[in-house]
């Protein structure tokens, strides 16, 4: 017999949440599952949490020889396990990694400790930095942006400007509605003995919810014998022309746009925008 009491939490969670609802359970600070996503950011042949391992060798190569200067300070915000990070420092920059996970950074440290690697880690809520004119060059990779809400996005290119030098670069991509419309809208569910969610059998349904203004949401229920949780991805798809405005309007200026960090050109069904910003007199 199905547990009532179960049903109903499962039935109320997979009601349609209001915009960007952060009540939910936390991959990046649950232990077992921030050390899935620690596994998964080092898989080289994985890229549900960090690109693949070659992809990052080209964008590392495309920005050490086309946008960077030499000896450059560099502050990576939500830099993971610091797979980015290492091979920057090995080209001559000075580095900086922020991360919200404590796992990934506590590796990130260990790994260059044995490398013998001098890159700054802070385990830090990079909402709360206050750097001023600190760094030529600010990233986040991998869509980052797209998690955010206008107003969280907003605050976020406000700490960036302010964390950069005059004409320090910002540089960070996004995901178009042409990666959604190819991943579409999740709508599964399934039983498993032990995996990502859970060390121990449980049930996992998957949901997608679309929204307007390309704003979508991907959502994970899993219940176990300890009980239900849900599990909330959002996304906000951008558009050259929407996300230019938003660069304008931050105090940036874009001096070059991609179809991804690697340097590739921006198509019209281009999945991803890279963007090379620069920080000019408000």
């Amino acid at each position: 017999m199905l547990n009532e009491n179960i049903v109903n939490q499962v039935k109320k969670l997979s009601r349609k949440p209001p915009l960007f609802n952060r009540e939910c359970g936390n991959i990046w600070t649950e232990e077992y599952l921030a050390t899935q996503m620690l596994n998964a950011h080092l898989d080289p042949n994985f890229d549900g949490a960090s690109r693949r391992s070659l992809v990052i060798e080209k964008t590392v190569e495309f920005l050490n020889s086309e946008v960077l200067k030499c000896n450059s300070s560099i502050l990576d915000l939500g830099c993971g396990p610091g797979l980015y990070a290492e091979k920057l420092c090995k080209k001559g920059h000075k580095i900086t990694g922020v991360d919200f996970s404590k796992s990934t950074i506590n590796y990130a440290k260990s790994s260059a400790k044995k490398q013998g690697l001098d890159i700054e880690y802070k385990y830090d809520d990079f909402f709360k930095l206050k750097y001023f004119n600190d760094y030529d060059v600010v990233m986040q990779v991998y869509g980052e942006v797209n998690t955010f809400s206008d107003e969280e996005r907003d605050k976020l290119f406000e700490i960036v400007y302010n964390a950069l030098k005059l004409n320090g670069l910002f540089i960070f991509d996004v995901s178009t509605p042409a990666l959604r419309k190819k991943c579409g809208l999740k709508k599964n569910w399934h039983i498993s003995e032990g995996g990502f969610w859970r060390e121990k059998t449980h049930l996992v349904l998957e949901e997608g919810f679309q929204y307007d203004n390309d704003i979508w949401l991907d959502q994970y229920i899993v219940a176990d014998n300890s009980g239900v949780q849900v599990y909330r991805n959002w996304f906000k798809d951008y558009s050259v022309e929407t996300i230019s405005e938003i660069i304008k309007n931050s105090g940036f200026r874009i001096i070059d746009i991609r179809g991804s960090l690697i340097g590739e050109a921006l198509k019209e069904d281009s999945e991803w925008i890279a963007i090379i910003a620069q920080k000019v007199m408000l």
